[in-house]
């Protein structure tokens, strides 16, 4: 339900009232989140809320169906329910507290009634074991064994960052966790950084201290829609369906033939990306996440014509992979104000296995690409956490050392870099004329 921003209307209450707790969320809290999702679910549908013995979020429901447990992550209760991870405990056997004001403000004070009974008394660190492993039950459904040992769970992206920024990179002595970003992408992005002390960046979520990485505090920038979104606008134009039948002619994805196509029709140009000059594309379509933290945006397409040829639809997919890259640098450049000083993206998800959209990425941050060895990263991000709950190894940071390890690079073509700053100053001004006209 992450996509779903019903509770827009509950955003917006919950941050017109100011609570010092929404420091802590980049300033404002989104729809995305679970508090305005709860306020939607209370006014909306009382019944199902009043029924309700728990309110979990996915990656905990997951380890208490394995093990019985009912423990939360300290990740999905800082990151997602406004827990405060770095404050001192108030509840045994917790790290971390809720905050009574902030959910008696907002109108959810029947969870600090009950000692937030519903949403989690016991709020446990990443990598420590749960229980005693596996239940008989748990283990016989996924054909393991029982007592297997299960971790106190990550949410995917940041498993999927956990998995990735720890790597040695060719070149370094040491990790620098200024310089790089974990960008976990799919149907939406997340841009996951870290660093020993809170950076306040305002429509940044966060700053979440050890939501992550132990002991670190964590900024994260992200991008409502991104896969899906270049989904949406490929298969809604008029020559979707011609795209397809070629795709299928030739025995190819769409993307892949797309990209093919992208090659062909920039033949002759200086820059892949010339191929679209006169296109722009605001990209959120859906919002956007980070840095403007505004879920009420809308996207733009600025330069279309009367014809709706393949040929049209391949140029808008280009711009919309470069209006997403532009979304990228702007989180990067929010966060490098702030004292990051980011050169590296360390990519997974789905989009690595598309080329144009990694080299558009690398040309329009300036910034090297990094692809993991392990391609299915949040995956081994989630078995890190295995390996420390089961004594394989003695921390997180420990076994992000040892179990991550670099795989191929993309670099930023400097020849591109003239032509992306002047596309980036245009990506903004649509958004500045979607400001003025809404006046």
């Amino acid at each position: 339900m992450w996509m779903d921003h019903r509770a827009m209307k509950e955003a917006d209450e919950i941050n017109a009232m100011g609570h010092e707790t929404l420091r802590y969320v980049g300033g404002r809290i989104s729809p995305e989140m679970q508090t305005p999702k709860l306020l939607w679910l209370k006014r909306n549908l009382p019944d199902a809320y009043a029924k309700a013995v728990h309110f979990f979020d996915l990656p905990d429901y997951l380890t208490f169906r394995a093990t019985g447990d009912r423990s939360r992550s300290l990740c999905s209760t800082v990151c997602k329910m406004t827990y405060l991870g770095h404050e001192e405990a108030t509840n045994e056997g917790s790290v971390g507290r809720w905050d009574n004001s902030y959910f008696e403000q907002i109108g959810l004070e029947d969870f600090v009634a009950d000692n937030f009974a519903r949403l989690g008394q016991r709020v446990r660190p990443m990598g420590e074991s749960l229980g005693e492993g596996l239940t008989e039950a748990a283990a016989a459904d996924l054909g393991l064994v029982a007592g297997t040992a299960v971790s106190v769970s990550l949410i995917d992206a940041h498993a999927g960052g956990v998995g990735m920024l720890g790597m040695g990179l060719k070149g370094e002595d040491s990790v620098d966790f200024d310089k790089r970003i974990a960008l976990i992408g799919g149907t939406s992005s997340c841009h996951m950084a870290v660093s020993p002390e809170a950076r306040f960046i305002d429509g940044i979520w966060g700053p979440y201290y050890s939501a992550m990485v132990p002991e670190l505090w964590l900024s994260e920038g992200g991008q409502s829609a991104v896969g899906s979104l270049i989904d949406h606008l490929i298969f809604t134009h008029g020559a979707s369906a011609e795209l397809n039948a070629a795709a299928e002619a030739e025995g190819i994805s769409p993307y892949a033939w797309l990209n093919k196509r992208v090659g062909e029709l920039a033949e002759g140009l200086d820059l892949t990306a010339e191929l679209a000059k006169d296109l722009h594309v605001d990209a959120d379509f859906h919002g956007n996440r980070s840095p403007r933290a505004d879920a009420s945006l809308k996207g733009t397409i600025m330069g279309l014509s009367m014809s709706a040829t393949l040929d049209d639809l391949v140029k808008l997919y280009l711009a919309t992979v470069d209006a997403l890259s532009y979304g990228t640098r702007h989180i990067i450049e929010s966060m490098d104000a702030e004292g990051y000083k980011i050169d590296t993206l360390i990519m997974c998800g789905g989009h690595i296995k598309n080329d144009l959209f990694l080299q558009e990425h690398a040309d329009a941050t300036s910034c090297k690409i990094v692809i993991p060895e392990e391609l299915e990263s949040v995956l081994l991000g989630s078995a890190m956490l295995g390996a420390v709950a089961a004594g394989a190894f003695a921390s997180i940071p420990a076994a992000m050392e040892k179990m991550a390890q670099p795989g191929r690079v993309v670099e930023p073509n400097p020849d591109a870099k003239a032509f992306h700053d002047k596309k980036y100053q245009a990506y903004h001004k649509l958004h500045e004329l979607q400001i003025e006209l809404r006046g």
